[in-house]
This record gives C-alpha cells, structure tokens and sequence, in this order.
C-alpha cells in the first residue's frame, strides 16, 4: 500500500519517472502521449531544457525570499511581461501558487475594493451553472459543480448562479445567437436587480469553461454584454482563465479574442507549464489604487506568493511560447484536432458535440444524438473512457455531471502547444478507438 494519500487511493496508479516532449514514461517504460496536458497544465511538454536550464540559474542564485521582506527580479520582470501582453487596465499582478489561490485573491480583492471605497453592503457573488473556479471553500462556493460542491454547502459561503453560456444545452433551436447572449445577458441582470444592485460584488466566469463541461466557448458577443451590465450595476467582473488563459484557445489571454477587459483575471495552469507551482491574479488600475490609497494594504497572503523559482520558470515559458510563436501552432493543430474530431464523428450516434478554441477541445457523449439525452451516470462512461485511453498510452481528461452535475459525459482534450501534425493524428486515433471501446463496455453492463 502506498504512503502518499492520492486524490483516488483505491486506485493503482502508475509511476511516472521520465518526460519527453508531449510523452510521459512510467516505471515499466511505458509511453502515455499526455494529451490532457495533465488539466491543461503542460503546454510546453515535459522536458524543454530552456526552462529547466532557468530554474536552476535561479535556484543557484536565489530559490526564495519572503515577500513580507523583499520583491525579487524575476518576480517583477514576470508581472512586467504579463500586463504589457494584458488586456486594458489590467495593470498589476498579484502571484500565487496555483489556481484556486488566484480565484481565493480575486474574490478578496473584490470584497475589499468595496470595503475600502465605501460600500461594505456589497457582498454577493454571482456565478454560473456547470462552472468551475477552483477546490478551495471560497473558489467552490461560486463555482457551479454540483458533485464537488455537495459534501461541503454547509461550511461554504453564499453564492448564486445564473444559466451558463452553453449553447449545445442551453440555446433553444428557434434562437439565434444574438437573442440567446441577450437572454442571458437580461438573466443576469435579472438577479443583480433581485439581489439588489448594491449588494453585489461581482460576477465570476470561464472565459471558456473548462473541465465541468469541456471546452464551452463563448457565444458571439456573449461576454461583451455581461461586461456591459456588470458597468451598469458597478458589478465588477472576474474572469477566470485558469486553464483556457496563457495561450491556450490561440490568445495569451482568451478573453482578447472577445475583446473584453475584465476588473479581475486569473492565470495558472499554462503560465508555469508544470515546471513550478504557479498562479497569477492580474488586477486593474481601480482596485489597485483603492487599496493603495485607502489602507495600502492587502489583507490576504500564503507563504509562497511569488516564488522566485517560480516566477523564474514561468517568464521562460512565456518567452519560449512567444519566441518560438507557439501561439500559430495552436491555432493551427486546434483547427487541426476540431476538424478531424468532426469528421470522423459526423454521424456517430452517441457524438453529440465537438467544440472549443485552440487547443482546448471538449466532445460530449450522449445516449441519443437526435434528443441529446445523456447517458445515465450509473454507467461511468467518462470513467471508462479514460481507462481505455491509458491501455492505449494516451492521457485525456473525461468528466462526468456535464450536463447538470450528475448526467452526462465529456472528454476535454488539451495537448501540449508544440504538437504536430503528426501528433494530432495520434491522438485522434487513440481517442476514438478508446470511445469506441469505452462505448461497448458501458453497453454491456
């Protein structure tokens, strides 16, 4: 029996001891095209020799210093690369060490904005369905996941959510997309109103949702409108970009392409690759200069905020993901992966959707096509379908509850952004013969 307490301890797990580009090698010297990247994690693969070449360089010089004593050079040349590159105003950049700690500093960041400017009634989060922000209480009580939120409502805080941006689910057939965003954009301002607009702090969202429901984008001018009544209300708005940030939908920042600038926005996952633990929470000149102008400080801290070490690894992922314009290559294999998972499911009956940005990929499963009804959760499909894709050496990351937290099934696709074409081809292959398998598995239950 093993020591160490994973996340499944009865399951065996295999032990990884090498990385080579886009590969993991376990004990026994099998290969695993890790094309998950982990939960979005390693863009870079796992070995690129640039980055461990500038842990070291910092390690040898400076591994760690307190930041109650001291800011450190590659703290602040990371926080200078991070907001010339950043939306408008997003000005400042609190680190962390992964991304439920950027979504805990975002959310007290905007209670004390409002603390601090003279509107301490304003409380309230408003959140989405089928979203998710993290596993700390306070990044889970604004999240929308149902099962993972259930063993803990009673020691989490209040939080309220409104429909998600979900168009295989959520936009009827007779509704254009214009009329769909303008509902949701009227239901939010629905429960702002019903709160009481000055009771409210802000509104959390996936820029593109990520593992709750695998890879749902945002529709037409969605997010546009959400920042146009959030203004309306002074509801601030937090995006978070944990796994769809850092390059991973084609733009550093994936909100670029919707071309909205949110108050907040938090980063992990792709700003480190792996290589360090790291998180980022980028914040506008507004709450900035409120705290720095009110009581200059801010009342929120963990020992390892902006790790040198960290931050050195992380600036070197960021120069190689810009140096080598690995930003065109994700555009181009997602094109890539999208449209080979399409046409290779055109007229599968348990397809019921292919979509994403970059290389952020989700397909959900479903037990009819033409109604979309999902399978039933007794039957463990996502779970299936990742053990299957491990005996074939591929890693992907299915999910279930995908529809309302229990139901349905996805398997969000994330591989590194140095693939190939080659590779894309692999991964295809491998997935569908997995889901095939997985499929005819689950039916013989």
């Amino acid at each position: 029996m093993t020591t160490v307490f994973h996340r499944a301890p009865k399951r065996a797990l295999p032990v990884a001891v090498a990385g080579d580009g886009i590969e993991i090698i376990d004990s026994e010297g099998k290969r695993y095209i890790d094309a998950s990247g982990g939960a979005a994690v390693s863009c870079l693969g796992h070995s690129n020799q640039r980055v461990i070449d500038a842990i070291k360089r910092q390690a040898q010089q400076l591994p760690y210093a307190h930041t109650s004593f001291f800011t450190t050079e590659p703290a602040e040349a990371l926080a200078d690369w991070l907001v010339e590159r950043a939306p408008e105003g997003l000005r400042h950049v609190y680190f962390v060490s992964g991304g439920s700690e950027a979504v805990e500093a975002a959310l007290k960041l905007a209670r004390q904005y409002f603390v601090e400017t003279g509107e301490p009634r304003r409380r309230h989060f408003i959140a989405r369905r089928q979203s998710y922000h993290g596993n700390t209480l306070g990044a889970l009580a604004i999240g929308g996941n149902a099962w993972r939120r259930e063993p803990f409502l009673p020691i989490l805080i209040e939080a309220h959510h409104v429909s998600p941006c979900y168009a295989y689910r959520e936009q009827r057939s007779d509704e254009s997309d214009e009329a769909f965003t303008q509902r949701l954009a009227d239901e939010l301002e629905s429960k702002i109103l019903d709160l009481g607009p000055e009771t409210v702090a802000a509104f959390v969202a996936e820029t593109v949702v990520g593992a709750t429901a695998g890879a749902v984008p945002p529709v037409g001018d969605y997010l546009c409108k959400i920042r146009a009544v959030c203004d309306k209300y002074g509801v601030l708005l937090i995006l978070d970009e944990i796994m769809s940030g850092m390059g991973r939908t084609g733009h550093l920042y994936a909100c670029a392409e919707d071309g909205v600038a949110p108050d907040l926005l938090t980063i992990a996952k792709g700003l480190g690759a792996g290589y360090q633990p790291i998180g980022a929470t980028l914040v506008s000149d507004r709450i900035y200069e409120a705290i720095v102008k009110g009581s200059g400080f801010f009342q929120h801290g963990h020992t390892y905020i902006g790790h040198a070490t960290a931050c050195a690894a992380a600036l070197e992922v960021q120069r190689v993901i810009e140096e080598d314009r690995l930003l065109d290559n994700v555009k181009a294999r997602g094109e890539q992966l999208r449209a080979s998972l399409r046409e290779h499911y055109s007229r599968h009956e348990h397809i019921g959707d292919v979509r994403g940005r970059g290389l952020f990929v989700g397909v959900e499963l479903v037990e009819d096509r033409a109604t979309k009804v999902p399978f039933s959760h007794e039957l463990a499909v996502n779970v299936a379908i990742k053990r299957e894709a491990m005996k074939r050496g591929l890693m992907v990351y299915p999910m279930g509850g995908t529809v309302d937290g229990v139901s349905g099934d996805h398997v969000l696709l994330a591989p590194p952004f140095i693939c190939t074409a080659d590779d894309i081809d692999r991964i295809v292959s491998r997935l569908t013969d997995a889901i095939d398998d997985a499929l005819r598995s689950a039916g013989s239950r």
